[in-house]
């Protein structure tokens, strides 16, 4: 290959309901410099939030696994009823995107194994796990490392690895 960039297709539902032209136009208008300051800016914002709310909190994330305290559970609680509260908005006035196209809310499926929705659980349980270990999920990982709790940047590098892992392996799942 010369330079060229391989596309893999893996029949993502969002992207098949996309037109063409309009998802080429968002994805080229995503990687503009003021739509990556715009994305740096709100991660920012959200990273001091976390860290503000103490969402980050490793102390308070364990409270929580611990059924100690009921801070993190009233901070989830409510971003289900802020989600269940949108996609009821999406549905009733057939909200669109910016580009104008509807936004189409597709049913889970829950597969047709001897265990129905073992991907859901299984997944779940083992970020759940992962998440009670290192004391943070994902996106507060970062807020940690850029508020300078050092050792949060070997859970982090071990996530990347994770996600590269599975880069690597997922043609062999099923799914």
């Amino acid at each position: 290959m010369s330079g060229a960039v391989e596309v893999l297709d893996y029949e993502c539902v969002d992207t098949e309901q996309v037109p063409a032209p309009l998802r080429d136009a968002a994805l080229e208008g995503a990687s503009t410099g003021p739509a990556m300051l715009a994305y740096f800016a709100a991660g920012v914002l959200l990273g001091v939030l976390f860290v503000q709310s103490e969402v980050a909190s490793w102390f308070r994330i364990q409270e929580m696994f611990r059924f100690q305290s009921w801070h993190m559970y009233g901070i989830i609680g409510s971003a289900v009823v802020v989600a269940a509260l949108s996609l009821w908005v999406i549905r009733r006035w057939n909200v669109r995107t910016l580009h104008g196209e509807p936004i189409e809310l597709t049913p889970k499926e829950w597969g047709t194994g001897r265990v129905r929705g073992a991907r859901y659980w299984l997944g779940g349980s083992v970020f759940g796990l992962g998440w009670a270990l290192i004391g943070a999920c994902p996106g507060p990982m970062f807020a940690l490392v850029g508020s300078g709790l050092g050792v949060m940047a070997a859970g982090l590098l071990a996530a990347m690895a994770g996600t590269w892992t599975y880069g690597l392996v997922q043609r062999f799942l099923p799914h």
